[in-house]
């Protein structure tokens, strides 16, 4: 089932006005997961990173040892020309994948070179400026390299995520704070996460439990640009019950304020307002 409307599918050397299928039954990615994405947002008539996020899926379907087939430059003229049937008041979510075909004589590792590709293109509104969430701790914590490929953006990892999303819901929240195997914070069960405190911003270190997400990545240039010192450090839970501002950030919908975690309440702070400002500014100054 797609999320969102109006999509076009890039496969086999074009583009189509539907949802195409693109995997079959026997295909390597089909029965042992071996699929990669990425996600970029074209919002306003501008994609910002886009191009990093090009670059990504590729980094990601190397280290599921799945052959990359597709350059950076040429994704990007791809998703360009797919965008031209959108109007600059759609929001799209951009995805290229890689999923790989077929498998070595034992059916488990994927054979080099031989990789399925395609690039979706969804409309799916931004959320609303006034969207929020709240987060609660959950069981389920986030892998380490040893036990997956946490360094790619794979779709063999979100079942994991599911776990802690539907646990966090089933207690009426919206997401859920996840610890590393160290038992500190990493991300939420769909974002990195932010805090703020005395003014200063902090974030968990990127120790290889978790994406270092790209607008993560924004987001702390943009507020060093802006004179806002950002600490990347180890976090604890009560290092966010402690907070002032708590917000999680990612490329589907940017910038979410927490308004709670648990029994601690937030409010929709000065903090979270500017990097809003801040990233949309820059966003609005990029080019497609």
């Amino acid at each position: 089932m797609a999320t969102g409307t109006h999509i076009r599918t890039f496969y086999e050397g074009a583009w189509h006005d539907e949802d195409v299928r693109v995997m079959r039954a026997a295909d390597h990615g089909s029965w042992l997961g071996t699929t990669v994405f990425d996600g970029a947002r074209f919002v306003n008539g501008r994609a910002p990173d886009l191009e990093k996020h090009l670059a990504r899926v590729n980094e990601s379907a190397s280290a599921l040892m799945i052959t990359p087939t597709v350059s950076t430059a040429d994704m990007l003229g791809m998703v360009r020309d797919g965008l031209r049937a959108y109007s600059s008041e759609d929001a799209v979510y951009i995805r290229p994948m890689y999923w790989a075909l077929h498998g070595d004589e034992v059916g488990i590792v994927p054979r080099a070179n031989e990789t399925g590709f395609a690039i979706c293109l969804e409309a799916i509104p931004m959320a609303p400026p006034s969207a929020s969430t709240t987060l609660c701790t959950t069981r389920f914590r986030r892998p380490v390299q040893e036990d997956n490929v946490v360094n790619a953006k794979a779709g063999c990892l979100y079942p994991n995520n599911a776990r802690m999303l539907t646990e966090a819901r089933s207690k009426g929240f919206g997401n859920a704070l996840v610890a590393d195997v160290m038992g500190n914070v990493a991300e939420t069960a769909t974002a990195n996460v932010f805090m703020t405190r005395d003014g200063e911003v902090f974030t968990p270190i990127a120790n290889g439990t978790f994406l270092s997400g790209i607008t993560r990545a924004r987001h702390i240039a943009n507020f060093a640009q802006d004179g806002i010192k950002v600490h990347e450090t180890v976090l604890t839970f009560a290092d966010f019950k402690a907070a002032d501002e708590v917000f999680i950030t990612g490329n589907m919908s940017k910038i979410t304020p927490v308004t709670a975690f648990e029994d601690r309440q937030y409010q929709v702070g000065p903090m979270t307002k500017r990097a809003r400002e801040i990233y949309w500014d820059w966003a609005a100054s990029q080019p497609l």
